[in-house]
């Protein structure tokens, strides 16, 4: 096994498992689990300059530029050269994605195709943005995109066809996170030692 710290990127919609997958590689392998969301709202709740920045754009209803974004992600990364870390929600676009890349190499980026159908009936008709809070109800107030963010227009496919350029990407589909967890869990445990002898789910 190598020592280097291992750089991780989970890309998924709402809905998709994203959250439970996290916690688990969180638990099983000892990552940072790096959410831009929770990092924004951090931000906001705050009143940091980034934070006024994005509030600013989110309350026009428009896109929190890369830039804001970037600014915000990469000074976090930076409190946590000396960790393990999995981004969450972080690159979305290839701006992002360029920007990291002058900072590290990425080792796996893992992407979650779960089916519209499936991600519809887990959210029981609700669809939450979870940067900004906004919800949307699929039969009264959808998205103007389905499975797109009308503020952010978040959607990750370039950067997914970047990452498979690269081959550091592992797509994993399904409809059941517990079928799909053993195979990022081995995945993961060919690059890090697993810190729990056994898969935690």
């Amino acid at each position: 096994m190598a020592s280097k710290l291992l750089r991780a990127v989970i890309l998924g919609p709402p809905g998709s498992g994203k959250g439970t997958v996290c916690q688990r590689i969180a638990q099983n392998f000892g990552l940072q689990h790096l959410s831009s969301g929770h990092f924004l709202r951090e931000n906001i709740k705050a009143n940091t300059e980034v934070g006024d920045v994005a509030k600013q754009y989110i309350e026009k209803g428009r896109l929190v530029p890369d830039h804001v974004i970037t600014r915000m992600m990469l000074s976090e990364l930076e409190n946590r050269q000396d960790q393990h870390w999995l981004l969450d929600g972080f690159p979305m676009t290839l701006v992002q994605a360029e920007a990291l890349d002058r900072i590290c190499d990425l080792d796996l980026v893992i992407t979650l195709n779960i089916p519209f159908e499936t991600l519809r009936d887990r959210l029981s008709r609700r669809w939450i943005h979870p940067p900004s809070g906004r919800v949307y109800n699929l039969d009264f107030n959808p998205p103007l995109v389905q499975g797109v963010d009308d503020v952010t227009g978040e959607r990750a496919k370039p950067v997914v066809k970047l990452y498979k350029s690269r081959g550091v990407l592992h797509q994993f589909s399904g409809t059941d996170t517990d079928k799909i967890w053993p195979c990022v869990y081995a995945v993961f445990s060919n690059k890090i030692t697993p810190i729990q002898s056994r898969e935690a789910c």
